[in-house]
Formats: structure tokens, sequence, C-alpha cells
């Protein structure tokens, strides 16, 4: 299922990626995803953080499986259950969310879209994540595309921007009106590349 049980933004691929990390689990591990659950249950730390230490000290867990467990064993703090509540505290400032509410409606259109929501982006997927977006500093807001670089002489390279690594370029816009139709056209060609 994934996601904290809840698989309805989440792309075909994804589905089956978090399908392939619960059989793996129990084939390596001998556990099913509902026993290292309630294993995760009686961890004596409270922080997602100090969770995946005892999960990995404790158990030889690696990063991708113990994210997994924790979003199901405490689907409430990893948010994945109320994209709605993961939207509203990313994007608090009024000028960065004009932005993204400007890229969302300039994807909105595009056939079999599905859109995920972050604890530090929002994104757009068809097949795989094609564009994200997360707020910055000064009401800004920096666009990850899966389009190359010299597609626009605007674009930059993405760079330790913790979306998906498909989005090779990127951009930090500062106002909805850059949302312009060179920027709509970049974003169809990410979606067509996805």
């Amino acid at each position: 299922m994934g996601a904290g049980g809840d698989d309805r933004n989440l792309t075909e691929r994804q589905k089956k990626w978090f399908a392939s990390v619960e059989a793996s689990l129990e084939r390596d591990t001998g556990k099913s995803l509902a026993d290292w659950v309630a294993i995760a249950r009686t961890c004596p730390e409270t922080t997602p953080r100090k969770r995946t230490e005892w999960l990995r000290e404790h158990h030889g867990l690696g990063v991708n499986r113990i994210a997994h467990i924790l979003s199901e064993a405490f689907p409430t703090e990893a948010g994945w259950d109320d994209p709605a509540v993961l939207r509203a505290a990313l994007w608090k400032d009024p000028a960065s969310t004009a932005i993204f509410e400007a890229i969302e409606a300039a994807v909105a259109g595009f056939p079999g879209l599905v859109t995920g929501q972050r604890k530090g982006f929002s994104a757009w997927s068809r097949n795989f994540q094609f564009a994200s977006v997360r707020p910055i500093k000064g009401g800004k807001a920096r666009l990850g595309l899966c389009v190359a670089v010299e597609a626009d002489p605007r674009l930059e390279a993405a760079r330790n921007e913790g979306w998906s690594e498909r989005l090779k370029a990127a951009v930090t816009l500062d106002s909805p009106a850059e949302v312009d139709a060179a920027l709509k056209a970049l974003l169809h060609a990410s979606w067509d590349a996805s």
C-alpha cells in the first residue's frame, strides 16, 4: 500500500516501488511489514530521527525500509495521511504561495497528473516525478524540472534539492508572472519526458 496506507497520490511506478519494498522486506528479514510496524511501535524513542537510528542500530535496516515502516507505524507523524496539512505547513508565505499556485494552474490540465505533497516540496508526476517546487526565503520559489539545463537560459543545474534525481534543471522564481508561456512550455516538456 505504502505512504501511510494512502496510495491515491502515488503513480503506478511509486505503488510498485512500495510493493517491492514490502516484498523484499519480508523476503530478506523473515518479518512482514505488519511485524515491523509492531516492532517500531515498541521503540522507546519518540522522534522520527531517533526512531530511524534505533531501527538501524538494533535491527540493521536501511533507510528506505525504515522510512516505509515508520510511515505505516506513525502515519500522522509522517504526514502522508494528510497532504493538505503538509501543504499548509509548507506554503505559508503569500508571495511564495502565489508562485506555487501559478505553477499548479499551469500543470492542472496535464493528463494522468498525480499531485504529491511532501514535507519540503510539492511535486507533480505522471509515470514519475516531472516537476517539484519548494518555497525559499524572500517570497520566492525553487522549481525543479525534468529537462536539460540548456532548454532555457533561466535554468541552472539542480543540486542537493531534496526532490527526485530526475529533475536535473532548476529555476528560482521571484513572482507568479515568471510562470510565463516559456515556463509553461518547459513544464509541458518535462511532463512529456515523464
